[in-house]
């Protein structure tokens, strides 16, 4: 049964390359670039032989935790990726638990992730071939390592299995994924901080490590390596265990799944109240503002656009402690409010087809534009008011909060009107409804990047004055620029973004068919 198994996801990972030749190519494309990095891992791993044991016991142990931890994590942020082997396809099927347990875990190791980490798992037995029995312990390490990233990987996705067929939390877990991302500079640095305070930090990690389910199985080779069979002895009862009690897991959580796999059909939901329509006023200007709301609160791929902003203070503060000036910090609001005045410039393309709604229905391009507009605000206010007081809390300075705060007010309502003449004119591609938040789309590329740096161009120069101002504080010294922003901020910011409202409004009144029709070919 289990050879059976095996031979099953040979056969339809086959012929899933042949009925798609992209597929084929994209296969390819990947596992030449894992074929490198499983190469230059061997290669490093096998150098090691010749350095000192402490130093290569930290290499294998650490290297054996990060790939625990991608097996764990890569699965769920990546769902539906592999389902050649979807435990729910065998629910009709009378195939006993301990076959078909071997079978799915077995059937890890065929495609390239399970490969390239059984690969370089075995790397590590050469690193460790300075005696017969250091190598035999590093081999069975290696066995263990391996079967323990398979079946933590499926310990997750089985648990996560009724989850990951919800498009809410595919959506949710995309957005999320992108987060350690944007924080990569931070982690680097911290780690980095860690590695130049102590030299001995990362070897004292490992070996923390060595006696944890994370690296015990990759640190048996070198404690026998290093005359320490009695540590080695016992990190092996630990990676047993481990192994035995994730396999454990993950065999009562396959037969609840068997028995009752998750609902996917239709179900019903009790009505509720109006939502956002409620709260609004029942006028076309507050009708699209619930709607735009409600894309805002629903829509991963605003989500994912907007996913940077509330890191920002984070990556600002970190970077603020390493050069030890914090003036840029000071700025995050201003910062804010550019980005989330600016990203309504693509509210209409984002619409789509369903853009046809306000058509159909006459919505007067005033009520359209002012609408998406009110929707934006009810939350960049209040976000870009903390981003522009908070900093100085830390950093002090107080001086200059009037005039950070008056051209952050200003770039927000110059940046909303600005933004609401460039959606009634321009559309840009962006990802389709239903599309991942991350999707490239096709189309005209130049087009769209004159749009939006041309648009951010224009909205430089009409903030222009406040920016002067500010320059004139920080010359200066002088606190009286500063209160002159205050109100000249949001004063001219507020003017313009009547104008703008009302200029996109008759721009949309006249060009709706137009901009309903690029929509459709940007489909």
């Amino acid at each position: 049964m289990v050879a059976h198994l095996l031979r099953l996801k040979v056969t339809l990972l086959r012929n899933s390359v042949r009925r798609n030749p992209w597929q084929l190519v994209g296969l390819g494309i990947g596992a030449l670039y894992a074929l490198g990095v499983v190469g230059l891992c061997v290669v490093g791993l096998l150098l090691l032989r010749g350095q000192d044991v402490a130093l290569a016991q930290t290499v294998v142990v650490l290297g054996g935790a990060a790939a625990l931890l991608g097996w764990a994590v890569i699965p769920v942020a990546a769902s539906a990726a592999d389902l050649t082997l979807d435990p729910a396809r065998f629910t009709t099927f009378a195939v006993p638990t301990p076959q078909l347990l071997a079978g799915l875990a077995l059937g890890g190791l065929i495609g390239i992730p399970g490969a390239a980490t059984a690969l370089v798992a075995l790397a590590t037995v050469g690193t460790f071939s300075r005696s017969i029995p250091a190598t035999a312990a590093a081999l069975v390490g290696a066995v263990l390592g391996v079967l323990t990233c398979i079946v933590l990987s499926r310990v997750v996705t089985t648990a996560t299995a009724g989850l990951a067929s919800s498009r809410r939390f595919k959506d949710v877990s995309a957005v999320a994924f992108l987060i350690p991302l944007v924080l990569m500079g931070p982690i680097i640095g911290t780690v980095a901080r860690g590695i130049a305070g102590s030299q001995d930090f990362l070897t004292e990690l490992a070996s923390t490590l060595s006696w944890t389910p994370a690296g015990a199985a990759f640190s048996l080779g070198g404690d026998v390596a290093a005359g320490n069979p009695g540590a080695a002895a016992v990190k092996f009862v630990v990676a047993l265990a481990t192994l035995a009690g994730l396999a454990l897991c993950w065999k009562i959580m396959l037969q609840r799944a068997l028995v009752t796999p998750p609902y996917v059909g239709t179900s019903r939901k009790r009505a509720g109240g109006l939502g956002l329509f409620g709260v609004f006023p029942a006028t076309p200007t507050g009708a699209v503002a619930a709607r735009s709301l409600s894309y805002w609160l629903r829509d991963p791929r605003y989500a994912g656009a907007l996913v940077v902003v509330p890191l920002l203070p984070v990556l600002m503060l970190f970077q603020g402690s390493q050069s030890g000036f914090y003036g840029p910090f000071q700025f995050v609001g201003p910062v804010t409010a550019f980005l989330l005045a600016w990203s309504i410039s693509s509210d209409v393309s984002y619409d789509s087809t369903a853009f046809a709604l306000h058509v159909s229905t006459g919505v007067r391009g005033l009520h359209d534009r002012l609408g998406r507009a009110v929707a934006c605000l009810s939350f960049a206010l209040p976000v870009v008011l903390l981003f522009s007081i908070g900093p100085f809390f830390f950093t002090g300075g107080w001086d200059r909060l009037p005039a950070v705060l008056g051209l952050a007010l200003g770039v927000l309502f110059t940046g909303l009107g600005l933004a609401s003449v460039v959606s009634a004119r321009y559309t840009v591609n962006v990802p389709l409804p239903g599309d991942s938040p991350f999707k490239k789309p096709p189309g005209n590329v130049a087009q769209t990047l004159a749009v939006q740096f041309g648009g951010m161009g224009v909205l430089m120069v009409l903030v222009a004055p406040e920016l002067a101002l500010v320059a004139a504080q920080f010359i200066t010294g002088s606190s009286v620029p500063g209160w002159i922003t205050l109100v000249l901020g949001p004063v001219l910011g507020v003017a313009l973004f009547v104008v703008g409202v009302r200029v996109g409004g008759a721009w949309l009144d006249r060009r709706a068919p137009e901009l309903l029709a690029q929509l459709a070919v940007d489909r």
